[in-house]
């Protein structure tokens, strides 16, 4: 959930909440106030702008990604280094990504891996090739 969607949900849940309740003692907020901060804190802040992880080295991707394609490009994928890496190297020979200094490529790699890693609960397996059916475009016949 979206954070302005979160506070405004729980914004709704305390006023619509507390007229239903008038009688009964309201319960402790600490513990719930203290477990929304640090829910808050473990949420890294992304840039308004991009929606990119304001993690180490966000800012050398976006200088490196963003002139090509929409940050959503990058924020919706999931990969390992190696991943990443085959996509950079993918780019730079199909798409015209210039090359990277070791270092600056190795900084994209480690900012990418670290924050967009596979995710078992974002992305389906692939569908095995015998459940697909006949490539129209195939040119085997």
């Amino acid at each position: 959930m979206t954070r302005p969607l979160f506070m405004a949900v729980a914004l709704a849940a305390t006023l619509f909440g507390g007229a239903c309740s008038k009688n009964e003692p309201e319960p402790e907020a600490q513990p719930a106030a203290e477990s929304r901060r640090e829910r808050v804190a473990a949420e890294p802040a992304l840039d308004p702008t991009t929606g990119l992880i304001m993690a180490q080295n966000w800012e050398i991707v976006r200088a490196n990604c963003t002139p090509c394609h929409s940050a959503k490009l990058i924020t919706q994928q999931r990969g390992t280094a190696e991943q990443w890496l085959t996509m950079i190297r993918w780019m730079q020979a199909k798409q015209n990504l210039w090359p990277f200094d070791e270092h600056t490529e190795r900084r994209i790699i480690t900012y990418l891996a670290d924050n967009y890693a596979p995710d078992a609960a974002r992305r389906r397996a692939a569908i095995p090739a015998a459940l697909m059916p006949p490539n129209p475009y195939s040119s085997t016949e």
